[in-house]
C-alpha cells in the first residue's frame, strides 16, 4: 500500500515539475519574442555629437552680377541709321564704329567744309599779301591812305573768314562724330536693339556694351554690420548653375547706410579674366571677416541641407525627436548651428536617419554594423 502511494506521489510530482518547467519554457519564448520585436521595431543608428567649434564670421549676401565696365550706347542726334557693323556676341576695340547715322551725307558736309577752308586760307594770303604791300606804298605815299585802308579792311575780313571756316568745319566734324555711334572700351556687344534704316532720336538706346574681364556686385547688408565689413575683405559665393565656388573681395563700403536706415551697401569686385561669368547673373554668398566665434557645429556628412536650413533627429532617452535647424556655410567640414534649441553635447543621429521619422526607438550601434548591413 504504501508502495503504491509512493508511485502515486512520485508521479504526480513529475507532472507538476514539467507542467512548472513547460510553462517556465512557453514564457521564456513569449519574452524572446517580445524582445525580438522590441528589437525589430527599433531603428540601427549612428550618433553625433554636437560641438562647440570656432568659425570666422561670415556676413551673408544676396546681388546681381555686373561688369564693372558697362554701358548704354544712345543716339547724340536725329537720323537715319545708313550702317550697322556690329553684331550681338561681337567684341569690339575701344574707339570703334559700331553704327552711323546718315553717313552720307554728314561726310559731304564735312567736304564742303574742308573745301570752304581751303579757299577762305587762300583769300586771307591774298589779302594779307595786298595788305602788306598797301602798307609799304602808304609810306612812300604812292597810294592813297583809302586805298590802304581798303585793303587792310579786306585783310581783317579774310582773317575773320578763316575763322569762320574753320568753325564751320568743327561743327560739320562734330556733327558727324555724334552720328557715329562708338564703342568706349574694349568689350563686347551685350545687346544691338538697331538696325540699318531706322531712324533715331536723341537718347534712343542702339547698343549695351560690357567688359566682363572685372565684374562686380552691389550687396545691401545689414547695418549692425557696419563695424564689421570693410574694402580687402575676402568674398565667395555661388551662382547657380556652376558646380564651383568663386572668390572676390569687398571694393567699397558705402560710406553711410541707405535711406532706409537699416541696409549698408558694399561693392565687391570679381576678377573674371576666364569670361566664365556672365553680366545679370544671381550670387548667393558670405564675406569672410576677420573675427572669429564658437558656434554649436555638426560635420557637414552628416546635414542634408535645403538653402540655409537642415532637419536633424535628436536623440533622447533613444527616441527620435525631428527639429528643423538653421545651419551656416561649410567650414573645414563642419556646419554651425545659427538656430537655438541645439546646445554642444546632444546627440544627434548620423549614420540611418533616412530610415528615422519622430517618435522613433532608436539603437545605438557602431557605424560598421550598418555600413556591412550586419544589423538583423
Amino acid at each position: 500500500m504504501n508502495s503504491k502511494a509512493i508511485i502515486i506521489g512520485s508521479a504526480i510530482a513529475l507532472v507538476v515539475i514539467g507542467s512548472i518547467a513547460h510553462n517556465r519554457y512557453k514564457r521564456n519564448e513569449e519574452l524572446n519574442k517580445q524582445q525580438h520585436i522590441k528589437e525589430l521595431a527599433e531603428i540601427p543608428v549612428t550618433l553625433a555629437r554636437v560641438e562647440l567649434k570656432t568659425f570666422r564670421t561670415v556676413i551673408p549676401f544676396t546681388g546681381n552680377l555686373f561688369a564693372v565696365n558697362r554701358a548704354e550706347l544712345k543716339a547724340e542726334v536725329s537720323g537715319r541709321l545708313t550702317r550697322v557693323v556690329v553684331f550681338e556676341g561681337d567684341y569690339v576695340s575701344r574707339g570703334s564704329i559700331l553704327a552711323v547715322q546718315d553717313e552720307e551725307e554728314l561726310q559731304l558736309g564735312v567736304a564742303a567744309a574742308e573745301a570752304q577752308l581751303v579757299q577762305a586760307q587762300a583769300q586771307a594770303r591774298q589779302a594779307t599779301d595786298d595788305y602788306e604791300r598797301a602798307s609799304q606804298l602808304l609810306e612812300k605815299r604812292s597810294i592813297t591812305k583809302q586805298a590802304a585802308q581798303q585793303a587792310e579792311t579786306y585783310y581783317t575780313a579774310s582773317q575773320a573768314g578763316v575763322t569762320a571756316a574753320e568753325s564751320n568745319l568743327g561743327l560739320a566734324k562734330s556733327r558727324l562724330h555724334k552720328a557715329q555711334i562708338r564703342s568706349p572700351f574694349d568689350g563686347q556687344v551685350a545687346q544691338s536693339l538697331v538696325k540699318t534704316g531706322e531712324i533715331l532720336n536723341p537718347g534712343q538706346t542702339a547698343f549695351s556694351i560690357v567688359d566682363n574681364r572685372k565684374m562686380e556686385i552691389e550687396a545691401d547688408l545689414p547695418a549692425d554690420n557696419i563695424s564689421i565689413v570693410k574694402p580687402g575683405l575676402r568674398v565667395r559665393f555661388t551662382i547657380p548653375g556652376y558646380d564651383s565656388q568663386f572668390e572676390g573681395q569687398v571694393a567699397q563700403v558705402a560710406p553711410a547706410v541707405r535711406q532706409d536706415g537699416r541696409t549698408l551697401r558694399v561693392r565687391i569686385e570679381v576678377p573674371n579674366s576666364d569670361g566664365l561669368l556672365k553680366s545679370g547673373l544671381f550670387a548667393e554668398g558670405e564675406i569672410i571677416s576677420g573675427q572669429a566665434l564658437e558656434k554649436p557645429a555638426l560635420p557637414s556628412s552628416i546635414i542634408t541641407a535645403t538653402g540655409k536650413s537642415a532637419d536633424i533627429f535628436v536623440a533622447e532617452d533613444n527616441i527620435a525627436r525631428q527639429m528643423r535647424i538653421s545651419i551656416g556655410n561649410d567650414q573645414d567640414g563642419w556646419r554651425p548651428i545659427e538656430s537655438s534649441g541645439v546646445s554642444a553635447g546632444a546627440m544627434i543621429v548620423a549614420q540611418g536617419r533616412e530610415l528615422v521619422a519622430e517618435g522613433a526607438r532608436l539603437r545605438v550601434v557602431d557605424s560598421g554594423e550598418i555600413t556591412k548591413g550586419q544589423v538583423n
